[in-house]
């Protein structure tokens, strides 16, 4: 349990930090926005309090928010991402259903259902972060190119850092 959540408290500091000191300083064209910091919630325990998982949503946005003076569209953004997310683990629940402390991975549910749950959830953040940040739809297929682009990227950065970074019990 302690070790559990030391590992949530270093995974935050880490992605936040890295959110902050490197990839806010990565726009190339407008389009490209990863974010990174969305890790810390897609990979929380599945059956976490909604409660719990709603306000660490919450500070994890606002923290962001602080350091790039967003006023609060990366909270928007990360709690709506963190509201769809148990209906979107049990939209694509394995068969068996999850185990009790079971964490998102690619080494424990698969390449595909980790790729379906992740690519749901950031479109999901970055569709309602890039819309409030544009706050009209007079650009909406500009605004769209960029949630599509910066979701690519920060898929990107997701798979690389879940086989960088966790241990691969099993191919699947």
């Amino acid at each position: 349990m302690i070790t559990d959540i030391s590992g949530h408290i270093v995974r935050f500091i880490v992605l936040i930090l890295l959110q902050i000191l490197i990839l806010n300083n990565i726009q190339l064209s407008g389009f490209i926005n990863p974010f990174v910091y969305v890790l810390f919630i897609l990979t929380l325990p599945i059956k976490m309090s909604k409660i719990l998982l709603l306000t660490m949503a919450f500070f994890t946005g606002i923290i962001i928010d602080f350091f790039m003076d967003t006023a609060g569209m990366h909270a928007a953004a990360t709690v709506c991402m963190a509201f769809f997310r148990p209906y979107i683990l049990n939209a694509i629940s394995p068969r068996d259903g999850y185990e009790i402390d079971e964490k998102p991975s690619i080494s424990k549910l698969g390449l595909s259902w980790f790729l379906s749950y992740t690519s749901i959830l950031v479109l999901i953040h970055h569709f309602t972060l890039f819309y409030i940040e544009a706050f009209r739809f007079e650009d909406f297929f500009r605004t769209f190119m960029t949630v599509l682009i910066s979701t690519f990227f920060t898929l990107m950065f997701v798979l690389i850092s879940q086989y960088l970074f966790t241990k691969q019990t099993a191919l699947k």
